[in-house]
């Protein structure tokens, strides 16, 4: 089943953001269902059936300093 996964994460710039984005996006057909990137906010939501530490890690590749927040049902 699907979670809204949140997670803060330390983005500077639309470049941030993007590197986010595209390590994420490399999970779209393995169970991510949708991104949703505020960088005002330094906020991802993911929603997603792959697990909050499997994500997390994901975005660690980014070299972001990240953090897991919570999860809801989508």
């Amino acid at each position: 089943m699907a979670k809204v996964h949140e997670f803060t994460v330390e983005m500077t710039c639309e470049g941030c953001s993007g590197a986010v984005e595209r390590v994420l996006g490399k999970l779209k057909d393995k169970g991510v269902e949708k991104v949703e990137i505020s960088l005002e906010k330094q906020q991802v939501l993911v929603t997603s059936s792959i697990d909050a530490d499997s994500l997390l890690e994901t975005i660690k590749k980014t070299g972001k300093t990240t953090a897991y927040v919570g999860s809801t049902d989508a």
